[in-house]
């Protein structure tokens, strides 16, 4: 398990090609934005689907 650890450090430090500054910027605000378009769109969702429960018990009662 160690050396399973030790070899993922030493891929993460010498094989994996990181983002310079810029690019991780720019992608960092294309997740907040995906994400809050994303949230809006299952409250809408939750939203609708609360109401059409809610109509549903009121015709049953």
């Amino acid at each position: 398990m160690i050396d399973y650890i030790k070899e993922s450090f030493e891929e993460l430090k010498n094989h994996v090609s990181w983002p310079n500054w810029a690019d991780a910027q720019n992608l960092t605000v294309i997740v907040a934005i995906f994400s809050i378009i994303f949230s809006l769109a299952i409250w809408g969702v939750d939203t609708v689907f609360g109401r059409v429960v809610e109509m549903y018990y009121d015709l049953l009662s």
